[in-house]
């Protein structure tokens, strides 16, 4: 009778949790979130088997900053919340799901566009594609605390136009803490940049949440 009331309660339970999953993952739209990091992420497969991408690597170069700025779009838009104000009075502290949730989509578009892009590692390849897609999701995490989600995208869009156009200059394009975004993959300061753009954004996201918004239209 005990172990039946305990099966009971775990089922029950586990339906719960599905159901809270189920409902933050459509509330944030994670669905089309997805749906998009798929689609950047075929984009790139397609791109970058090129015959002419594929021979030259500096050809990738538009690719490693197009592609993680989709990725950083899409994670971006999934941080908006319906329903802030009552996050902000719940009893369990919404910072683990806001940092399990960028940690999820950030790994999994790292992964998926790395795969997307084969390459020596001294070349543009899967390193550099990670790295650019990290540092680009923690610019439009630090974005939407700013300027919310929905325009989240646009400190991230404008600062990889700004160093992308200035590639030409000399000191831009061998700067790797400047131009980080533009560099090979093993370049250890534009590593350093990335990962710690990644880092204090997610974290900043995490601790403070998207700015508080109007509904969506």
């Amino acid at each position: 009778m005990n172990a039946s009331r305990i099966t009971r309660a775990e089922r029950s339970a586990a339906g719960h949790r599905f159901r809270s999953l189920a409902l933050y993952s459509r509330s944030r739209g994670l669905p089309a979130t997805l749906a998009a990091l798929a689609c950047a992420a075929l984009l790139t497969v397609w791109m970058a088997s090129r015959p002419d991408a594929y021979l030259d690597p500096y050809r990738r170069v538009p690719l490693v900053a197009l592609a993680p700025l989709l990725a950083a779009a899409a994670t971006g838009a999934s941080l908006h919340s319906y329903t802030r104000e009552v996050d902000d009075t719940a009893v369990r502290r919404w910072w683990p799901r806001r940092l399990a949730h960028l940690l999820f989509l950030s790994v999994l578009s790292a992964a998926l566009l790395a795969l997307a892009v084969p390459g020596h590692a001294q070349e543009f390849g899967a390193a550099a594609m990670v790295r650019n897609t990290l540092g680009a999701i923690g610019i439009t995490a630090g974005g939407a605390v700013l300027v919310g989600a929905r325009l989240s995208w646009m400190p991230t869009t404008l600062y990889f136009s700004a160093v992308y156009l200035s590639a030409s200059s000399p000191r831009v394009n061998k700067a790797t803490v400047v131009g980080w975004l533009m560099q090979p993959g093993p370049q250890h300061g534009a590593w350093a940049t990335g990962a710690a753009l990644f880092v204090m954004g997610t974290a900043l996201c995490a601790a403070r949440g998207a700015r508080p918004e109007g509904p969506r239209l």
